[in-house]
């Protein structure tokens, strides 16, 4: 089969990434056999190609979603199409899923939503199990009012699909003009004093990573409120300056959401858990993917390594 693979000569340099010709995964007791059909580039397939993550084991096939079809396995699951991600494991410390086949474990699938193409499908994995991941962490109920920091980000709109399909209030800050909140010209967030008649909000997701918005982000909390985030500057200051007398006064919770840290089959229960929303409509996938044949996968890569392009590709395996 053909697969992207990690290869590095030694443990001083950094990975390349080639297109190789690999066996095809030979079927193990508990597990199926994926024919992949369709595989995202995420920010973090980006970093595993750039070496940013210690513990990936080389050589290694990349690519941290997948949709397909069960070609071999468990009588009752040949033939069903499926869709999944990967935690902490796959594209790391087990081959991933930018091949032509895949080897998964029984437990860790989920069932594609029928109303997706594999394309479509192949997208939502990490962004949405990263998202219901801080929607569960700060236990956001239909009460409360939530603000999304990087609304319009692939993890920020999941989550702002996922709160409103609660019935909570979302407000959206963005660098947009047209934002609720836009970040750039408001970085203290004080166009929430009114949007909130002054009580703040209950919840803040934090998908941007900046600390001066995440600091503000916790001023803007009404009591007992919670900010979950997902990221963290990758070179420069990282430290956050809070009050602690105010953050305890307050009863504030500070949630930090890493979806490298669940295992698989965590992250195939998130996935089991909205395919239904997806068949209904309730939540959409980002239309803004642009599909990408394996043999010019690499050259996709390079671009996005070189910060050359900023597009989302999709890698499309026939």
């Amino acid at each position: 089969m053909k697969a992207l693979q990690l290869v590095r000569e030694t443990a001083s340099e950094g990975p390349r990434l080639i297109l190789s010709e690999l066996p095809k995964p030979a079927l193990i007791p508990n597990h199926v056999l994926v024919k992949v059909h369709a595989s995202a580039i995420h920010p973090s397939d980006i970093g595993n190609a750039s070496g940013l993550f210690p513990y990936t084991q080389y050589p290694r096939v990349i690519g941290r979603d997948y949709a397909g079809v069960v070609e071999e396995g468990p009588r009752e699951l040949i033939g069903r199409e499926v869709y999944g991600t990967s935690g902490h494991s796959y594209a790391f410390t087990k081959d991933g899923f930018q091949a032509e086949y895949c080897l998964i474990h029984e437990d860790e699938i989920a069932l594609k939503p029928k109303n997706l193409s594999f394309a479509e499908a192949a997208t939502i994995g990490v962004p949405f199990t990263t998202a219901l991941q801080m929607v569960e962490r700060a236990a956001v109920t239909e009460a409360d009012t939530v603000l999304v920091i990087g609304a319009n980000g692939a993890v920020g709109s999941a989550a702002s699909q996922l709160v409103e399909n609660l019935g909570a209030g979302v407000i959206r800050a963005t660098r947009d003009e047209s934002a609720e909140v836009n970040t750039d010209r408001d970085p203290e967030l004080n166009a929430l004093d009114a949007l909130t008649d002054g009580k703040g909000v209950d919840v803040v997701f934090d998908t941007v990573g900046s600390p001066t918005l995440t600091v503000n982000g916790l001023k803007k909390l009404a009591t007992s409120g919670r900010l979950a985030f997902i990221a963290a500057p990758k070179s420069g200051a990282r430290h956050l300056n809070i009050d602690m007398r105010d953050f305890y006064r307050s009863d504030l919770s500070l949630l930090g959401c890493n979806s490298l840290n669940p295992s698989a089959k965590e992250m195939a229960r998130r996935l089991n858990a909205i395919t239904e929303l997806f068949e209904s409509g309730k939540l959409k996938p980002d239309g803004r993917w642009t599909p990408v044949p394996l043999d010019q996968a690499v050259e996709a890569y390079g671009k996005l390594l070189n910060k050359a392009t900023r597009a989302k590709n999709v890698i499309v395996m026939e």
